[in-house]
């Protein structure tokens, strides 16, 4: 938390750059080269690094491709060059007892991330073993950005959604150590404002503005704290994938620089 507020300061950036390879969108250039993964996402986070205020890795964009050993490069090449923007492993963990410590082991020991993304559904037990870990963020999922979220998200316990006392256990009573943040997705600025309202100045994690259609504009509105920061909001396809061509570095940094650019417009 004390590396992400220093990277609002100083940096004057609330982007997130979301690293989520899929090889078939990569430039041409890495057809042949058997450590695309590697190279493209470091290539992209060097080149938007200026204007990231935390990066944010996939673990199944990894997995899938069996390239763990890509990421835990990745983000020790992160943490080397970089070594003032926060990784946040996006892996949505949530299980019970040893298991959920071994998630815990795996995010912050074997790959060294900051944070990493975890899911509340299981409760409090299920996230203990990150929430322990107080000198590491728990992004706890809260209001995700996807289209079905609300089957579940918005069901009324006591007369509130359940996302609501998602906000307030995760603000209030499981972030005794102040390392909680919380996932809110960028395509619902009025459920924003309402969980900003419920945890004070908790930091936000964003998904969704770029390819998911959510609107930076409403999102600064809705959601920010009162002296301008507060939040990660992620880009990952708009800025991985602005050009497949040989200015693939150079055409993520424009976007990225011009997410950041539209976003402090509004703040």
């Amino acid at each position: 938390m004390q590396a992400l507020r220093a990277r609002w300061r100083d940096a004057d950036t609330l982007v997130c750059v979301g690293l989520d390879p899929e090889p078939g969108k990569f430039p041409a250039r890495f057809l042949s080269d058997p450590d695309a993964v590697f190279a493209f996402c470091r290539d992209i986070a060097d080149a938007t690094a200026d204007y990231a205020c935390a990066f944010k890795p996939q673990i199944a964009h990894f997995a899938a491709l069996g390239a763990e050993d890509a990421l835990a490069r990745l983000i020790a090449h992160l943490h080397a060059v970089h070594p003032d923007v926060p990784v946040i492993l996006d892996s949505k963990r949530g299980d019970i007892g040893s298991t959920a410590q071994h998630y815990a082991t795996e995010a912050f020991d074997r790959y060294r991330a900051d944070a990493v993304t975890a899911n509340p559904y299981l409760g409090r037990d299920a996230l203990q073993p990150f929430l322990d870990r107080a000198d590491r963020g728990v992004v706890i999922l809260c209001r995700t950005s996807n289209p079905g979220a609300g089957e579940l998200q918005d069901l009324l316990v006591a007369g509130r959604p359940l996302y609501q006392h998602v906000a307030e256990k995760a603000a209030v009573k499981w972030n005794a150590h102040g390392n909680v943040a919380l996932v809110v997705g960028a395509t619902w600025p009025e459920q924003l404002a309402e969980v900003r309202a419920i945890v004070g100045d908790v930091p936000l994690l964003v998904p969704g503005v770029g390819a998911q259609g959510g609107d930076a504009a409403a999102v600064v509105r809705n959601a920010k704290t009162a002296d301008g920061t507060g939040l990660m909001i992620s880009s990952s396809r708009a800025v991985l994938y602005a050009s497949n061509g040989d200015d693939y570095a150079q055409a993520a940094a424009a976007a990225a620089r011009t997410l950041r650019d539209e976003i402090n417009r509004h703040r």
